[in-house]
């Protein structure tokens, strides 16, 4: 699943509430990627050796030469198509709870990052089932500002992050949040 928190968020520590500069939790959140570079490999391996197949007759012909440009084109074609997909794959959103503060970074794939912080006393988290960007859409509102949160992820890992952030905001704002 790409969220990884760095502990479980139902057993995060809450005793330590005066400190502001240990985190409570952090979340790191990315997009899915289902190839893997050597199934990319494979794969421009193998759309290579299907184009080629109709080609072979070719060989010594002039018609190879004309017809040529346009099979390597394909393979490029994919490559390159397969390539922007990695870079897009490269976006990453860090959620870090703090008892004074809630803060995301979202580090885009051509380096510029965007940030948002907020009271977590005073942050609301939005689920929103049906008629956003996506299914499950999450937004998070404080400090004037409502900023979206994994809207990449699928919408049972939105889910899930939805509950956990729920229980964590729930645990650090409820009076008696230590002994629960």
């Amino acid at each position: 699943m790409p969220l990884r928190w760095d502990q479980d968020p139902d057993k995060t520590d809450f005793t330590n509430r005066g400190s502001t500069d240990h985190a409570l939790a952090h979340a790191v959140l990315w997009p899915h990627r289902s190839l893997p570079r050597k199934g990319m490999a494979i794969a421009i391996g193998f759309a290579f050796v299907m184009i080629m197949v109709p080609v072979i007759p070719l060989l010594g012909s002039p018609i190879l030469w004309g017809l040529l440009p346009f099979t390597m084109g394909a393979v490029w074609l994919l490559w390159y198509f397969l390539e922007r997909s990695y870079t897009s794959a490269q976006l990453r959103e860090d959620l870090t709870l703090w008892t004074d503060r809630i803060e995301i970074v979202r580090s885009n794939p051509k380096g510029a990052e965007q940030r948002w912080s907020a009271n977590p006393f005073w942050v609301r988290v939005k689920l929103i089932e049906t008629g956003g960007p996506v299914e499950k859409y999450i937004t998070l509102s404080g400090s004037g500002r409502e900023v979206e949160l994994g809207a990449f992820l699928a919408p049972e890992e939105r889910q899930v992050l939805y509950g956990d952030l729920n229980r964590l905001l729930g645990r650090l704002s409820h009076p008696g949040f230590a002994d629960e």
